[in-house]
């Protein structure tokens, strides 16, 4: 319930913002405002679900996402989600946008972990610009030059696609022949790459002109590759307004809603993937800004294209360096002559697409990554709180009534025996850092074991946060129940315990679960609750970024539980963090960059214990201004669930699992303590092996 009060929320929020800087589409919206305060104020999961799918489709009219076909502009409006304002300023920029289109493309590699990184577009006759953090994945500098990078198999090679669109098995490739410039961080993120001449019918588009003013608008598009972004907080919000089609050629239009010395803010809808896209005026035909991040329901951001073009004129001119010693304020240019804040109007509207061009379509669903401008949250009214069974609309909603140890007297927490007395699995040891493990009293007698209802908890007196949480699960017993308030736990003092200093809305972290929520919530309806809601101690929890958990790490336990003894459906699952010198300070915490897993249950088919190890990082999650590139794994990377034997879990964890590393079907495979899996990164469960 929880997580559907925060969409619905965020969606408010964002189309509110929207409305307020665009009048249109603001009285284009009213149908459907009307069909929303039609509805009664019923707090059940359905109605808020139908509240979400109504400001969805008011979004869709706002911010849409359209496909791009054969280059060119042929607009299909599509459902429910038809805005004739949006038809009408496409149509009216449909000369300008046939010429711009074909000068955006896709940036492909080869011989690199990753097969594309971002967007790319031409800003010069045989030169591309992207972003810094898209160019890093695969070039370098060296020396008083730049260079492609070395991988596995020799030297990365990089093409441009400038097609790669929906339902088009066509291609348009040229390759980049060198990299010319990447700026260094933490000033602009850009680079430029020297693309090669082709002649012929595939010769390069007329490059993109280079914005010499900058002003506040509301018709823009940004045109890139969106790709599925994992980092995302509610991944099921992001499918249900953008649908299931990445990595292809999208136009998305929106609005500059906020101008700075070298960036601008802008509101176009767009994912990970989008990095390096073009931020293009309707109005007048030029490029505004180079896309380089963006947050979800929150803004997006762009380098300025007068900031881009004073850059690429130093590059061309030989006069950009990238070394500290003689490096200029190149890219700390003056404030604009002028910052506009005259809005661009579009008259007439267009009613039936031309019968002429290529096509843009509005998908089903679109996705959003955007940052609302504070300037505009200081001046709002925050949204009317909703109440619901169970605890607050919001996550960060915390149970200060504290309970008292005796509370906790019948829990008994992990069970070794519950796969069955032949396959008893013990609650794993903490060895290597023994003398950190958290003890407390109970009783008169010291334990370390904070036991719940069917899982238990090993806390790091250091760190504060769990060395590891174990679990049983009865698949055949599962009850689902609200969601509650974070608590603390009385057993051990609040000075133990980490309840608010890093958690928060972005850029601080998540509170994530370490035995999920549900997974506890098993048995008659009264424990399975007790489970679910002791599943909420802040013990269970480490700091995670906001979409840490990919699909595939959340589902792990349900996929076991579908090989698990079929007549039992039981399984247990130990986690934790990898505790390391490398872990980063931040808002007081040292956050652990990884993150492992173990699970171990009877194999439905050869009816012996079977254990299987995963790890998970979230160290490039760790960047707030720069967006991650995206694009189809070619070999282990971060990021992804990748499944590893235990015997490298223990290794690097110094945690010991017993009879479990026998029992992994990966038992004799060499990994190193730092990881460097012989198994490649999950990209589907059904890779996951469970039996030698």
């Amino acid at each position: 319930m929880s997580t559907l009060l925060d969409q619905l929320n965020k969606l408010r929020n964002y189309n509110a913002w929207v409305r307020s800087s665009d009048s249109e589409l603001a009285e284009e919206s009213l149908d459907q405002g009307a069909g929303l305060e039609s509805l009664a104020p019923d707090p059940s999961p359905e109605m808020i679900d139908r509240r979400i799918e109504l400001e969805s489709i008011v979004m869709r009219r706002e911010r849409p996402v359209l496909a791009i076909r054969d280059n060119s502009t042929k607009l299909e409006f599509i459902d429910e989600a038809d805005s004739e304002i949006w038809r009408a300023r496409l149509e009216k920029a449909r000369p300008m946008l046939d010429l711009v289109i074909p000068a955006i493309g896709r940036v492909d590699l080869t011989g690199a972990p990753l097969s594309w990184v971002g967007t790319g577009w031409l800003v010069a006759d045989n030169i591309i610009v992207t972003n810094r953090h898209v160019a890093q994945e695969f070039a370098e500098r060296k020396g008083d030059e730049f260079t492609f990078k070395m991988g596995a198999g020799g030297q990365i090679s990089a093409s441009v696609d400038f097609l790669q669109e929906i339902d088009n098995w066509k291609q348009l490739i040229f390759k980049l022949i060198k990299p010319l410039y990447i700026e260094q961080a933490p000033d602009i993120d850009v680079a430029f790459f020297e693309i090669e001449k082709v002649s012929g019918n595939d010769k390069l588009a007329k490059p993109i002109d280079l914005a010499a003013q900058i002003a506040v608008t509301e018709n823009i598009v940004t045109i890139g590759y969106p790709a599925y972004d994992s980092r995302i907080p509610e991944p099921d919000l992001m499918e249900r307004i953008y649908g299931k089609i990445y990595n292809k050629k999208r136009l998305a239009p929106g609005g500059v809603t906020k101008v700075e010395p070298t960036r601008l803010w802008h509101n176009c809808t767009t994912l990970g993937g989008n990095s390096g896209s073009v931020v293009y005026d309707l109005h007048r035909g030029e490029a505004l800004g180079l896309h380089f991040s963006g947050s979800f329901l929150k803004t997006n951001y762009a380098v300025r294209a007068d900031v881009v073009r004073g850059l690429l004129d130093r590059v061309r001119q030989g006069r950009a360096s990238n070394r500290a010693e003689t490096r200029t304020p190149q890219t700390k240019l003056p404030e604009p002559p002028e910052m506009l804040a005259t809005r661009s109007s579009v008259t007439g509207v267009v009613r039936q697409p031309g019968r002429h061009g290529v096509s843009l379509t509005i998908p089903l669903k679109v996705n959003v990554s955007i940052e609302i401008d504070p300037a505009w949250i200081a001046n709002q009214r925050p949204p009317q709180r909703q109440a619901f069974a169970g605890g607050d609309d919001t996550e960060d909603y915390i149970d200060e009534n504290e309970g008292v140890a005796e509370d906790y007297r019948d829990r008994v927490g992990y069970d070794p025996a519950f796969l069955g007395a032949e396959f008893e699995v013990t609650l794993p040891v903490v060895q290597r850092n023994a003398e950190d493990v958290l003890e407390f009293d109970v009783g008169g007698n010291k334990q370390s074991e904070l036991r719940y209802e069917h899982y238990s908890v090993v806390m790091s007196r250091g760190r504060r946060m769990c060395f590891l949480s174990a679990c049983n699960i009865d698949g055949n017993q599962s009850r689902k129940s609200a969601r509650v308030a974070w608590k603390w736990d009385p057993r051990i003092p609040r000075s133990q315990q980490i309840m608010k200093e890093c958690y928060g809305s972005p850029p601080k972290f998540s509170r994530g679960h370490m035995t999920r929520r549900e997974d506890p919530g098993w048995g008659t309806p009264d424990i399975a609750k007790l489970g679910n809601e002791d599943s909420m101690h802040v013990t269970n929890t480490t700091p995670q970024m906001q979409a840490f958990n990919a699909p595939i790490w959340l589902a792990l336990e349900d996929y076991a539980l579908q090989h698990a003894k079929e007549d039992a459906m039981k399984i247990s699952v130990f986690t934790g963090p990898y505790f390391s010198e490398k872990d980063p300070t931040m808002y007081g915490v040292r956050i652990p960059l990884a993150f492992w897993k173990v699970i171990a249950f009877i194999h439905d088919e050869t009816q012996q214990l079977c254990a299987t190890g995963y790890e998970m990082n979230q160290e490039q999650n760790l960047q707030p201004e720069e967006e991650f590139v995206f694009g189809a794994f070619t070999s282990p990377q971060l990021n992804m669930a990748t499944q590893v034997s235990i015997r490298s879990i223990e290794a690097r964890s110094g945690v010991d699992f017993g009879r479990l590393v026998d029992v992994d079907p990966l038992a004799s495979s060499y990994e190193s303590v730092e990881g460097s899996p012989t198994r490649g990164a999950l990209l589907t469960l059904e890779q996951i092996q469970f039996v030698r």
